[in-house]
C-alpha cells in the first residue's frame, strides 16, 4: 500500500493552450500536454516531456509531487489519461490537486492471485475477470497500487463478489458489493461432454416409449385370436 512517503517527483512546464494544432506540434515535438485541476486554484495547462512522462507513472504510486517550473510544487493524483487507440501513446493527461488529510475517489487495478492452482481451473475450467479495477475512497497516501485477492480456493461454477475482497486499511469500496469480480466457467469440451451425456439420456428416454408401443400392439392382436376362438366356439 502506498503511504504519504511514497511519492514520485514529476516537474512540468506550463504552458498557453492554443488548440488541438498546438498540441499536435508539442506531440511532434515529444511532449504531452496536460491540464492541472483542483484546489482553490485556477487551472494550469503544462507540457512534460512523453519518455519522462511515462517513466514516471510506471513506477510511481498514487500520490505525485508535481513541481511546474517558476510555480512551486504540490501533490497531485492522475485524473484521466487519455491515449492513441492503436499505439497505446499517452496523448493527453489531467492531473488532480490533493490534501494529503482530505479523502478522495480513486480507481484501483484489481490482481488476483493463485489462479493456476484454483480448483475450478485445475479441472480444466476457464476465470474470467470480469472487473478489473474499482473505485476506493482513501487519504491519497493510503490510495494502493493495486487490490490483491487470492482465488486460489476458487471451485469450478464458482463467483467471486466485491463483497469478498478485503479492503486495505483506510480504504472503503464505493461500488456495489454485489458486482462480480471473476468467476470461473466450463470450458467447450466440458460443456461437449456434458451435452453428449445428455443426449444419450435423451435417446434412452425415446427408447423406452417404443418398447412400450410394441407390446401394446402384442395386446390386440392377443385379444383377436381371442375374439376368433370365441367366434369359433360360439360358431
Amino acid at each position: 500500500m502506498a503511504t504519504t512517503t511514497e511519492t514520485s517527483s514529476l516537474t512540468v512546464q506550463s504552458r498557453t493552450p492554443e488548440g488541438s494544432r498546438s498540441a499536435r506540434r508539442l506531440r511532434r515535438a515529444g511532449y504531452v500536454p496536460g491540464v492541472l485541476y483542483g484546489g482553490a486554484e485556477e487551472p494550469v495547462a503544462f507540457q512534460v516531456d512523453a519518455r519522462t512522462l511515462r517513466n514516471t507513472l510506471a513506477h510511481s504510486h498514487a500520490v505525485l509531487e508535481l513541481g511546474i517550473e517558476g510555480a512551486g510544487s504540490s501533490p497531485v493524483v492522475v485524473k484521466e489519461i487519455a491515449r492513441h487507440p492503436v499505439s497505446g501513446e499517452i496523448m493527453h493527461i489531467d492531473l488532480l490537486r490533493v490534501r494529503m488529510d482530505e479523502k478522495i475517489q480513486a480507481t484501483v487495478v484489481v490482481d488476483l492471485v493463485g489462479v493456476e492452482v484454483a480448483p475450478g481451473v485445475k479441472e480444466g475450467g476457464v476465470l474470467e475477470q470480469v472487473t478489473r479495477e474499482v473505485t476506493i475512497e482513501a487519504l491519497p497516501g493510503d490510495i494502493p497500487d493495486t487490490i490483491q485477492h487470492d482465488v486460489s480456493g476458487l471451485e469450478a461454477g464458482g463467483t467471486l463478489y466485491l463483497s469478498e475482497l478485503a479492503a486495505p486499511r483506510g480504504v472503503t469500496f464505493v461500488d456495489d458489493p454485489e458486482t462480480v469480480v471473476a468467476s470461473i466457467t466450463a470450458t467447450r469440451l466440458q460443456l461437449e461432454d456434458d451435452n453428449a451425456i445428455e443426449q444419450e439420456v435423451e435417446v434412452i428416454g425415446e427408447a423406452a416409449p417404443a418398447e412400450e408401443g410394441e407390446e401394446g400392439q402384442e395386446a390386440p392382436s392377443e385379444a383377436a385370436e381371442g375374439e376368433g376362438a370365441g367366434g369359433a366356439a360360439e360358431a
